[in-house]
């Protein structure tokens, strides 16, 4: 008789040695790229998008991104100045807090900072993200929703019918003021409405080159 799936013992050991080796396997990456590339700078996100820090990655593929993993990368570099992997590195790894990253190049500073300056994309803004503009939804005709969208729009708060198959919007709505922290119901209409309120920005807080230099950006 086969033995049930049930009772069978999961080693925690295996996961726990996955989970080290994996952690070090980072720290080694890290380290090389230290040593193989002129410049290292801390950067912070804006509006966190997977999507849009993949652009970003693609468009800089000659360079390296590690992100979201701060205590690891903390570790690579060192926390005080007696364990630090090269000098200086201490004060990067104390700038590795909230939703920030490293990013190794060989391409000129310059060029570096020109470039993220310029950078930002506009996208949806999320529950919870302030309003940066008022809404408001005129009455009349919804004609840029198939009428099967009806009642999730009035779902959302929107005094809406059909008339002759189009929905059709009675009365002006107001979706958001500027200044509002954005609920659900309002962050779906912003989308639905097609209004982008949150802006995807990276900004660039510090440097460190291979000469053993630290410099602040911000």
């Amino acid at each position: 008789m086969p033995k049930s799936k049930r009772n069978r013992a999961v080693s925690l050991t295996k996961a726990k040695k996955k989970g080290l080796e994996l952690k070090t396997g980072l720290v080694k990456e890290i380290q090389e790229c230290v040593d193989n590339y002129a410049f290292m700078y801390v950067f912070s996100v804006e509006n966190m998008r997977n999507s849009k820090l993949k652009e970003v990655r693609n468009e800089w593929k000659h360079s390296r991104f590690f992100f979201g993993k701060n205590k690891v990368m903390t570790i690579a570099l060192g926390r005080e100045k007696e364990t630090e992997y090269k000098e200086n590195l201490h004060k990067i790894a104390n700038k590795l807090k909230g939703q920030c990253g490293l990013m190794f190049t060989n391409q000129a500073k310059e060029d570096v900072v020109r470039w993220f300056n310029d950078y930002s994309e506009l996208d949806y803004a999320r529950s919870g993200n302030e309003a940066t503009d008022d809404v408001t939804i005129d009455a009349g005709p919804l004609d840029q929703f198939q009428h099967s969208m009806e009642p999730q729009l009035r779902q959302l708060g929107l005094n809406t019918t059909l008339k002759k198959g189009i929905i059709t919007l009675q009365t002006d709505f107001q979706i958001c003021k500027e200044g509002d922290t954005l609920t659900p119901e309002q962050a779906r209409l912003l989308k639905l409405f097609g209004n982008p309120q949150a802006e995807f920005h990276i900004s660039l807080l510090c440097m460190w080159s291979q000469s053993g230099i630290f410099e602040e950006l911000t």
